[in-house]
Order: C-alpha cells, then sequence, then structure tokens
C-alpha cells in the first residue's frame, strides 16, 4: 500500500516530442513545462573553465547563453530527433535526450528524506522501434543511480492521448512538429493498422519562410524562431482552399494582419499577399493541391515518402486519406466504431478560426470531418483534444497514476514497470 501511495505521489511525464520536450510531476496539475528539444556542445574554453560554467552539452533555457557564431551553431546545435526518432548509433543525440531528461527530473527533484526517484512515464512516436525504448531503458537505468528514477514505464504517443481522453475505441490523429501518427485504438494500439505522416510542424515553418521571401522577409526566414512565431499568429486553415483564397483576394482588410514581434523592432506586413495565410494550414492538411508547385519549382522540398526502419513516412497523402487508409485496415465490424471518435492531438493541429472568418478559415476537427464526409464516410465524429500541446504529457501522468506499482514490464506487451530501485 505505501508503494501505491509512493507511486501517485511522484509520478512524472515525460513527452519526447520531435521539436519541444514536454514534462513534470503529477503535482503540476493541467500544464507541463516545456523546452526545445535540443541541445549544444559549446567549444572547450579557458574562460568557461576559470568561470566554473565548462559543459558538455548544454539543454533547456541555458543554450542561448552558450550560442556562438552562425557557423558553429549549426555544426554544435544537436536535435535529436527526426520525425519522432532517435537513430540508434547517433552518440551526440542520445547524449541530448540523457541531459534533457536528467535536467528536467533535476528540476523537480524534493529536497529531504523519504525520495526514491520519480516513476516515470515517458511518450513516444507510435512507429519507434524497439532499440529506442532500450536505449531509454539504459538511460533511465543511469539516472537512477543518481537518485532521480525509481521506475520507469514507455507508451506511444497516440495511447497517451486516448487514455486522456478516456477513449478505449478511437482513432488519434498526432500531429507535431515532426511527424503526423494515425492511429487505430482498440483498447490498445493497432499497430499493423498505423499510418504516419512525413509532414508536421517543421512542414509548415516551411511553407511560412517561403511566404516571408516572397513578402520582402528573406532574412528573417532564416530565423527558425522567428518564422516559427509568425505562423502561429498569421497561420490560417481554410474550410476550403478555392473559396478563401478567393474571399481573401476580395477581401484584402478581412485577412490583413500587421505583427509586431516581441521585443524587437520587427513588424510582418504581408500586405496584398495575404491570402498566402491559408496555404500555411493547407499545406499540413494537402499538400497536393495545384498552388503549392511553383513553391517547389523554386526549390522548397516536396514531402517525400521516407522509411525509418520498418515504419515508413508517407510525404503527400492527406490526413483524411490517412485517416481512412489507417481505418480500413481494421476489421470490418470495428470500423464504425473508429469512425464515430476520431481524436486530434498535437500543437500542428492547433488551428483556431477568427471570428471575422468564420466559413471561411476553420478549426481542426471541423476541416477533418468535412475532408471524410466528402470521401463518403458516414456518422463520423471528430474532437479536438482541449490543448492539444499537452494531452500528451496528460495521459502519461494518467497512466502513471492508474498502472499498479506491482505490474512488471513485459517486452511480449510492451507495458509495465521496470523497477530500478
Amino acid at each position: 500500500m505505501f508503494e501505491e501511495e509512493y507511486k501517485r505521489r511522484y509520478v512524472f511525464g515525460a513527452d519526447y516530442g520531435t521539436s519541444d520536450y514536454k514534462y513534470g510531476p503529477i503535482t503540476l496539475g493541467e500544464r507541463p513545462q516545456v523546452i526545445e528539444n535540443r541541445g549544444y556542445f559549446p567549444e572547450p574554453s579557458i574562460v568557461s573553465k576559470i568561470m566554473g560554467v565548462e559543459r558538455d552539452v548544454v539543454v533547456g533555457k541555458d543554450v542561448v547563453l552558450f550560442l556562438e557564431s552562425g557557423a558553429d551553431l549549426l555544426s554544435r546545435m544537436v536535435y535529436p530527433m527526426r520525425s519522432g526518432l532517435v537513430a540508434k548509433d547517433d552518440s551526440r543525440a542520445w547524449k541530448v535526450i540523457r541531459e534533457l531528461t536528467r535536467a528536467s527530473l533535476e528540476e523537480f527533484r524534493p529536497r529531504g528524506i523519504g525520495f526514491a526517484g520519480f516513476y516515470l512515464v515517458a511518450a513516444l512516436s507510435a512507429v519507434s522501434p524497439r532499440y529506442m525504448y532500450e536505449r531509454l531503458y539504459e538511460v533511465y537505468s543511469e539516472l537512477a543511480k543518481e537518485g532521480l528514477v525509481h521506475s520507469s514505464t514507455i507508451i506511444p504517443q497516440p495511447l497517451a492521448v486516448a487514455i486522456a481522453h478516456k477513449a478505449t475505441s478511437c482513432v488519434v490523429v498526432e500531429s507535431g512538429h515532426g511527424n503526423t501518427q494515425v492511429t487505430p485504438i482498440s483498447r490498445a494500439p493497432i499497430r499493423g493498422a498505423i499510418v504516419a505522416l512525413n509532414r508536421g510542424g517543421a512542414d509548415a515553418n516551411a511553407i511560412t519562410a517561403e511566404i516571408l521571401k516572397d513578402a520582402g522577409y528573406g532574412d528573417l526566414a532564416k530565423e527558425e524562431t522567428l518564422v516559427r512565431k509568425v505562423k502561429e499568429q498569421l497561420g490560417l486553415l481554410p474550410l476550403d482552399l478555392d473559396r478563401a483564397v478567393s474571399f481573401a483576394r476580395s477581401n484584402s482588410s478581412s485577412v490583413r494582419k500587421p505583427i509586431k514581434i516581441h521585443g524587437t523592432r520587427i513588424t510582418i506586413d504581408l500586405g496584398g499577399s495575404s491570402w498566402t495565410r491559408f496555404l500555411i494550414g493547407e499545406y499540413v492538411f494537402d499538400p497536393n493541391k495545384e498552388v503549392f508547385e511553383s513553391y517547389f519549382k523554386r526549390g522548397m522540398p516536396r514531402p517525400k515518402d521516407v522509411k525509418f526502419g520498418d515504419a515508413v513516412f508517407h510525404g503527400t497523402t492527406t490526413i483524411a486519406d490517412a485517416v481512412i487508409s489507417a481505418v480500413e485496415k481494421c476489421p470490418v465490424e470495428l470500423q464504425p466504431y473508429l469512425y464515430s471518435q476520431v481524436i486530434l492531438s498535437g500543437g500542428n493541429l492547433s488551428w483556431s478560426t477568427p471570428q471575422e472568418l468564420k466559413g471561411i478559415a476553420s478549426d481542426a476537427a471541423t476541416r477533418v470531418k468535412k475532408d471524410l464526409s466528402e470521401r463518403g464516410v458516414e456518422n463520423v465524429n471528430v474532437r479536438s483534444s482541449e490543448e492539444p500541446q499537452f494531452t500528451v504529457w496528460k495521459g502519461c501522468i494518467v497512466f502513471g497514476y492508474s498502472v499498479p506499482a506491482n505490474y512488471e514490464w513485459s517486452w511480449e506487451r510492451m507495458e509495465g514497470w521496470i523497477r530500478f530501485r
């Protein structure tokens, strides 16, 4: 009984996203901490050594304090995940993952007697290969020696979403920075039916950068953080692209929205090209539209099918077609139950509808439902997580709180706790 009480007190969620790492203990309540999933390997410096700030790898908010010249930045900044996956033999990437995890646990380590490590619940991409589980458990074993981890378990991100929504039969569309996972779930992920897309928030950033170049902001388009802010403030998802573009060109004042970058003198105004705001969301949902061909011809990479291990990430499949493809890999009698509960999660599906553009711009759930209905899917129900960026982390917390402490890890079932202490 004591062990159960201890576990519930010290459950810790860790959502390893391609762009952001969301983390924190159960005591945070509704929202985790968020830092970029990256690490910086600074040049060894005698000054740093004298001042006692010499570090092998820097993560979190401290990264900005160690940045060097642009040339060094490219070689020393490491983003460990590509489409949610870490290469097996990428030693620097695994160092970043270890340091991110260590720093996040250390941030919340209780001071005092009685703490023996967190019950750590980690969430990975649904298509993560077994070696990622093995390598993470090696990392957690090392951190257990520092008193930070008591026990750990790893679950697929879409399952965490389903758990947060208490949905036993559903389709989870989890779209983050690196990829989009469409996962049918019937008590557990139906792994043979998962459809992964090689598109995520990074691709929305890419089209945003091209739009900025065309609008005369070529220098700013090189700044990844700035491009992301522009995407988040200006990006729109159209209910129907042709109709939205026609409306925008006839009503330019309704879609024009100059924005000022906080803390700078920079103001961005797309002016007569404000209709391109709708391209940002459309590119996420359907990059096959004719309007994108001009960007491809000018050098923007077309989304490609890529393979990581046994997983294939499709480049240009639309989100609606991916949902249909995933569901139709499941038993026919299960399919109506799956269509009746399609759950959208992830920051890449956080599209809002300004009041003045109601009926022209769309939220993600309305757009997915429309696209599925147009493809002949009946009785479909689509909903978005209340806070799409944090749903996976919430699911980790619920899972960790609910699973008994004595439920041991099984490599056959890929579930349970691995105990280190």
